[in-house]
């Protein structure tokens, strides 16, 4: 197959997840809830709504004394749309249709479940555009320029920092949803060097489909997986579950192609370069301030086949914590070697509360990893690390494949981490505030920051909700640091969820920011970060930043108040959007 950069405006990809002639723009099997995480037939019912809040309040002490229902379609009382007049070419690939304006007015943070789940959107998008190619996108980038309408890029929709709601204000005559679900499949397959080139809404699930022909894994695998994109990932700089390695998303990049409203941006497809500062790098992270990324080549590699793993508790989190850092402290690179406290344990189902867990495991396409895990067992050892029952060994050499016990404190983790988002919708409707933010540290620091962190949340959680409950987990290790995760569990207020979660997140943030932390390791800035991000970065940075978005975004029309503070054409001196910090 070729791999020429000629000229791909028109192209149709060589495999796509299905073929969309005939349907309606935009047109899906199964419509995704507009509130909450995952399809609309897979809400549970009330009843298992009521067992899943007795369970919570059995382990927490608060939540479920009533369950609330969400709002439907129907009960939505959507902002009027502001009359946008598109050419008609364009016209044709838009909608306005309430399920469509509600799909697309939000993404999947608690705050953005809660005001959905009672119908509460005060940002519906205007107009939701589904472009098929470079040539549409281009199109939409110039009218929207033009006319002084916003374009908010969406890929799969699952951003828990608001990094996806069109909130912007009446500098601008309305604002576009960009939805790149019709951008989706594989273009080319390069066996030769690995890598595959990619249309960006391609689903991670479909782009896993369409490589297993070819033996081969994108391996990327987020806790928003069924619904994360291919180019989502790539704008927000996204992290898989894989502790150590190539877990982020840029560690996979050869190229990027971007459309942005002064014309296309694309690199060239190397293994790596020297030439000067990476045009990729700007994009990676972006958010859609500075163009719609629509296409990228990827390294890939083959699946894996050979897998080792097993579970070790340790009295104390920094007793696992520091174990961990010895793991890969040795050179080697486990695919999972995620530490849940007690708390964290015992909510997932790992442990039963009594110790931290830490669950190890490694994997190859070519050799087996019983010698590694035994490694990095050992090494626990050291750290007073008690092994629980016996490795799971898995490979083709094996006659008998090992099953997995449903018992198993990995299989209960792997479940519970698929899960999670689901659950929320369920805790949301029972009254109980649950809530994560994370972030990294380098290891001189690790210690006192995460108890600090963890402290100064739980005392802001109490002091605005009355009780809480504040775990934490080690989700990614790197030699010389660390990503903490924290989740927050409190009983909500009906009405005041969002004010609720807002000062958590704010001591939170100051605190994080106070201690050398980052705002964020893997959940993106988007709206929400923003007042910590301009304190995080340097200004010259900043300055930098502005004056790339001018070069990309002269009119200012490109997901308005992240990241940067951008200003529409004709817009007064002084005018900040709604928004930005």
């Amino acid at each position: 197959m070729a791999n020429d950069r000629g000229d791909r405006r028109s192209y149709r990809p060589l495999l796509t997840p299905h073929d969309s002639e005939g349907e309606a723009v935009g047109a899906e099997p199964r419509r995704r809830k507009f509130w909450g995480w995952g399809y609309e037939d897979e809400q549970p019912p009330p009843s298992e709504v009521r067992r899943i809040a007795a369970r919570a309040r059995g382990l927490l002490g608060f939540g479920g004394d009533h369950i609330d229902e969400p709002a439907r379609i129907a009960d939505l009382e959507l902002r009027r749309a502001r009359p946008l007049a598109p050419p008609a070419r364009l016209a044709a690939l838009c909608r306005d249709d309430p399920y469509e304006r509600a799909v697309h007015a939000m993404g999947k943070s608690y705050k953005d479940v809660v005001r959905g789940f009672r119908g509460e959107m005060a940002h519906p998008p205007d107009l939701v555009a589904f472009p098929r190619d470079d040539d549409e996108i281009a199109q939409l980038l110039e009218w929207c320029a033009r006319t002084g309408v916003a374009v908010v890029p969406y890929g799969g929709g699952t951003s828990v920092v608001g990094g996806v709601e069109p909130r912007v204000d009446d500098a601008y005559r309305g604002t576009l949803s960009l939805d790149l679900r019709n951008i989706s499949g594989v273009v080319d397959m390069d066996r030769v060097s690995q890598a595959v080139r990619i249309r960006a809404g391609t689903l991670l699930p479909e782009a896993e489909a369409l490589l297993k022909p070819f033996g081969m894994s994108l391996r990327h695998y987020p806790q928003s997986y069924t619904f994360a994109t291919v180019g989502g990932c790539l704008a927000t700089r996204a992290a898989g579950h894989y502790a150590t390695g190539p877990t982020r998303i840029d560690d996979r990049v050869e190229s990027l192609r971007t459309v942005t409203p002064e014309g296309v941006w694309e690199s060239r497809r190397l293994p790596a370069s020297g030439a000067g500062p990476s045009p990729d790098r700007l994009l990676l992270g972006s958010e859609g301030t500075l163009g719609v990324i629509t296409e990228a080549w990827l390294r890939v590699q083959s699946r894996p086949v050979y897998r080792a793993s097993t579970a070790v508790e340790f009295t104390t989190f920094a007793e696992g914590a520091r174990a961990a850092r010895a793991i890969v402290r040795l050179g080697l690179r486990p695919a999972q070697c995620r530490l849940l406290d007690e708390g964290e344990a015992e909510l997932t189902g790992a442990g039963d509360g009594s110790c931290a867990v830490l669950l190890l495991g490694f994997e190859s396409a070519h050799l087996p990893q019983e010698s590694d895990l035994e490694r990095a067992v050992r090494c626990c050892l050291d750290f007073a690390g008690r092994p629980t029952g016996r490795p799971r060994i898995r490979g083709p050499h094996l006659t008998v494949p090992q099953p997995t016990p449903p018992n198993e404190p990995e299989a209960l983790w792997r479940d519970g981490f698929l899960a999670a988002p689901y659950l929320r919708d369920a805790l949301v409707a029972a009254g109980i505030l649950v809530e994560t933010f994370e972030t990294a540290i380098t290891w001189d620091r690790f210690a006192e920051f995460e108890t600090e962190v963890g402290r100064a949340t739980r005392k802001a959680a109490i002091d605005v909700c009355g009780a809480a409950v504040v775990h934490r987990r080690l989700t990614h290790v790197y030699p010389d640091g660390a990503a903490v995760y924290f989740t927050v569990l409190a009983p909500a207020r009906p009405g005041s969820e969002s004010a609720q979660w807002d000062a958590v997140k704010a001591a939170a943030c100051d605190i994080v920011l106070r201690a050398g932390g980052t705002v964020t390791h893997h959940h993106a800035v988007g709206r929400d970060h923003r007042p910590w991000y301009d304190r995080q970065r340097p200004d010259l940075f900043a300055a930098a930043l502005h004056a790339a978005k001018r070069a990309v975004d002269p009119h200012a029309v490109l997901n308005p108040g992240v990241l940067i503070d951008a200003h529409p054409a004709g817009a007064a001196p002084g005018h900040t959007p709604s928004g930005a910090a």
